[in-house]
């Protein structure tokens, strides 16, 4: 990637950003007859779900992140929202191996790409923006459920929707930090494209972000539709299948699943997703809040406490979150509840196999990975887990997408041995987990990125949403409880969507 210095007042007018694109557009040759253009501005504050209201229509891609922390005593905190909004270009995997494919991409672009403006500035230059479904593939078994379960053509309308992979460059990214707002503007200029014409829609299209208000996303939005609630799978499936995982684990065929319970909602009207979402960033300012789309009408949010991996000036971070418990409703109460968490010997041991998996596997890469003896909760409004974030500095030889093919899925959202595990949630579930569980997060130019884990989700499809929420089963486990702990996940967007 070419990097092209400049002063601070950049582009004053339409006629300077003409002249600019005119001067990429002769560079040119028939040997390279394409290039991508980045443009990073400073700008003054914005709201990007604001934004991302205002500009982004329905058919386009779009990805939304904010997270203002992870956890009540973060060390990493960082204060993020970022909005991407349609693709300059982009790569959809239906088959391979889509983690290569996807950095073969992303390489491919960074080879060809100009980058001007305040490119030293935080979440400034190009951004890639990622989605990977759970699975890479259904197994025949588990399309097999489908057909068994009597429900299937209303399932079928709301699941297929997302390839094994989706990654794109936007047309228009704006970010919000703690200390700066940076809009990028990302164009791909070919022979025969129209300066003229491109330059006046570049330049119309930032003149109305800038103009943008967004004083009405201060406040919540009470749900207010009359919902309809079906269980995906009956609730007594549900506990079959775990005390089926418990026969599975006492024969010693398993050591943990994680098994997911999905309900489908309908609304008398379409969901409003940026309502949706600005609930979630106020019920949940500990979690990652992210949508992402596919272009033809579905969303897919979350309210995720869980990161998978970030990398920032080649440190890593990784998060192992397992072990549940509720939120007490008095101070006492959830003192209780937190202690008895910590000294859980179940809960213990199935946060263990997902840090003993993470370090096996960074020891793998060649990496020497770092975190405390002792876990850490990560409480949230309405329910707390064991967590430790893993550590560890990584070369600039070690792709962050090479690092995430060997972390996903971890025993958190899989189970251990994790081919085993995954083998048998394809047999117990009856319904395709799309994004549910995935990683879901972006990479930029110089291979910093953040990944979170797609829990606490809903797949929207108009007035159609699909929740979805796991637990992890291991030796002690009850189906009573364990369906308990999945429908107060579950609250976590029941609660927001509107």
């Amino acid at each position: 990637m070419s990097v092209i210095p400049t002063s601070v007042n950049l582009f004053q007018n339409c006629q300077d950003l003409h002249q600019f694109l005119f001067n990429c557009q002769q560079t040119l040759t028939d040997k390279v007859q394409k290039k991508i253009v980045s443009i990073s501005l400073e700008i003054l504050p914005l709201d990007p779900l604001a934004i991302l209201q205002e500009i982004c229509e329905p058919h386009q891609l779009h990805f939304y992140l904010e997270k203002q922390g992870i956890g009540e005593k973060n060390l990493y905190k960082n204060s993020l929202a970022i909005a991407a909004i349609d693709g300059a270009t982009h790569l959809t995997v239906k088959s391979g191996n889509r983690f290569a494919q996807a950095q073969s991409f992303i390489q491919s672009c960074l080879n060809n790409t100009i980058s001007i403006g305040a490119t030293h500035l935080p979440y400034a230059g190009p951004h890639f923006f990622c989605s990977f479904t759970f699975f890479e593939k259904q197994s025949q078994t588990n399309l097999n459920n489908f057909h068994q379960n009597g429900n299937y053509q209303q399932k079928l309308s709301i699941n297929p929707h997302f390839p094994s992979a989706t990654i794109f460059l936007p047309k228009w990214q704006i970010a919000q930090t703690n200390n700066h707002n940076i809009l990028v503007i990302n164009t791909v200029i070919s022979i025969s494209i129209n300066i003229e014409n491109i330059s006046q829609k570049i330049w119309d299209k930032f003149q109305q972000i800038t103009q943008i208000k967004n004083t009405h996303l201060s406040t919540l939005t009470k749900p207010y539709k009359k919902l309809r609630k079906i269980n995906v799978n009956h609730l007594q499936e549900f506990k079959k299948s775990v005390a089926s995982a418990l026969d599975l684990i006492n024969s010693n065929s398993l050591r943990k699943i994680v098994l997911a319970h999905a309900i489908d909602i309908y609304s008398q009207t379409n969901f409003n997703l940026i309502k949706s979402l600005n609930n979630l960033r106020f019920f949940y300012p500990d979690c990652y809040v992210i949508s992402t789309s596919n272009g033809n009408g579905q969303n897919f949010i979350c309210a995720s406490p869980e990161r998978l991996i970030s990398i920032k000036n080649n440190q890593l971070i990784a998060d192992a979150l397992a072990g549940s418990a509720p939120r007490g409703k008095t101070p006492s109460q959830d003192a209780k509840l937190a202690n008895s968490l910590l000294s859980s010997e179940k809960d213990l041991r199935e946060h263990q196999f997902v840090i003993d998996f993470i370090i096996k596997r960074l020891q793998d890469l060649g990496l020497k990975p770092n975190y405390s003896s002792q876990p850490h909760l990560l409480q949230l409004s309405n329910i707390q887990h064991l967590w430790t974030p893993i550590t560890a500095e990584i070369s600039q030889n070690i792709h962050l997408l090479e690092i995430l093919a060997e972390l996903h899925p971890t025993p958190a959202v899989a189970g251990f041995p994790r081919d085993i595990a995954q083998e048998q949630i394809q047999n117990f579930e009856t319904f395709d987990r799309s994004l549910y569980a995935a990683p879901i997060g972006w990479i930029d130019h110089q291979g910093n990125g953040e990944f979170a884990v797609g829990i606490r989700s809903a797949l929207i499809n108009g007035d159609h949403a699909r929740l979805y929420a796991g637990a992890g089963i291991v030796t002690g486990s009850k189906p009573d409880k364990e369906l308990a702990e999945v429908q107060l996940k579950l609250q976590s967007l029941l609660k927001a969507l509107v």
